[in-house]
């Protein structure tokens, strides 16, 4: 085992490295309180309280001789748990002098992050893709108007419920093409995609584009957060319930997703070869399910987490804890599996979707009214 405490430079160097591969894996662990982090991560790493460290670290960093680096607020934290870290049998152990107060310092414009931020990556896609934005004055009036109009949130349930725009559905971004004709039977309805802000309203309105939905489709800029700067109230409580969704939908889902994946290339893989990859001390693996927690909950393939993809997707560094790392993604049918696939492929992230994946397993039931994804 090695414990040391190194320098700035030394993080800076290995995130700019990057890469993908053995030999390429790093985890940086954000020992803060999540109030703490909550207020700013500029690493972009995974956070994982010191009172949580000894609990849950196997599920964030499932391989011990991956490369670590632990930070905190300068108080002593990362020592504590460098010290329980090693007790687990971790070998390489490594202290952020300073913690973030040593990073922040001379500020970290041009520093190397741990992942794209959200935000920079979907703003991006915008740009290049040219995805269609509506103003919140904009849908007022075509609301004023009577227009044929649906707002459907791709936020996690539990954040739906708090707040949303007045009207709006609750559509979790992995669950959005999947529901897609549950929730919107019309071609003639014109689908505004909401968020908190950007970046999953951007991702969830190109992912209907670039499947080829009927519709007219477009992201609200700044979702909740330009509807409260308007003076307007924002609404909350849920109104939509997640059973199964419909032969029909499931059908036009699976129409519609297939011709995505082999023009991006999504590749798929077979249980024996995963048993192999999760056999193999020199490269991490994740099995990641990303239906509704609910259905995970209900049962699964062994060894996987519940990742719904919708916050998968949004924020990547909060479920997977290495760089480099090696993903298998989990679902009943695959479309959701794909959906999510076809964006972390573009991030970067070496991706897979697991072939017949829950046959073995108890099918999913519905969720109930009211139950929420994790938040991460």
């Amino acid at each position: 085992m090695s414990i040391r405490e190194i320098q700035r430079a030394s993080l800076q160097k290995w995130l700019s490295e990057g890469g993908v591969g053995r030999g390429n894996e790093l985890a940086v662990l954000d020992l803060r309180d999540e109030s703490a982090f909550a207020k700013g991560h500029p690493l972009f790493a995974t956070n994982l309280p010191l009172r949580r460290l000894e609990a849950e670290v196997t599920r964030f960093v499932p391989r011990k001789s991956v490369r670590l680096v632990l930070v905190d607020d300068g108080s002593g934290q990362s020592a504590k748990g460098a010290a329980i870290l090693g007790r687990l049998g971790y070998a390489d152990i490594n202290i952020l002098k300073g913690g973030i107060p040593a990073w922040l310092e001379g500020g970290v414009n041009g520093l190397p992050t741990f992942d794209i931020p959200g935000v920079i990556f979907t703003v991006a896609v915008a740009d290049q893709r040219e995805t269609p934005a509506i103003t919140v004055q904009d849908l007022a009036k075509l609301r004023d108007q009577k227009q044929d109009v649906i707002v459907l949130d791709t936020r996690t349930i539990e954040e739906f419920t708090d707040f949303h725009v007045p009207g709006a559905r609750s559509l979790p971004g992995g669950e959005l093409v999947q529901r897609f004709l549950d929730y919107v039977p019309s071609p003639d309805t014109f689908v505004v995609v909401s968020c908190a802000g950007l970046p999953r309203a951007i991702i969830g309105a190109q992912t209907l584009i670039d499947i080829g939905v009927p519709n007219r489709v477009a992201y609200l800029y700044d979702g909740t957060s330009a509807w409260k700067k308007a003076g307007w109230e924002l609404e909350s409580g849920l109104f939509d319930s997640f059973g199964p969704p419909s032969d029909t939908a499931r059908h036009f889902a699976d129409t519609h997703i297939r011709p995505l994946a082999d023009s991006m290339g999504v590749r798929w893989v077979d249980q024996g070869r995963v048993n192999g990859w999760l056999n193999d001390e020199e490269r991490t693996t994740y099995l990641l399910d990303v239906r509704l927690a609910d259905e995970f909950r209900k049962g699964h393939v062994p060894g996987s987490v519940s990742a719904p993809g919708g916050q998968l997707l949004a924020v990547t560094h909060r479920t997977v804890a290495t760089r480099g790392a090696r993903l298998v993604l989990i679902d009943d049918t695959g479309v959701r599996a794909i959906t999510v696939a076809h964006w972390l492929q573009q991030r970067g992230w070496d991706v897979y979707v697991l072939e017949k994946a829950l046959e073995a397993v108890a099918p999913p039931a519905s969720t109930p009214r009211g139950v929420a994804e994790p938040a991460f």
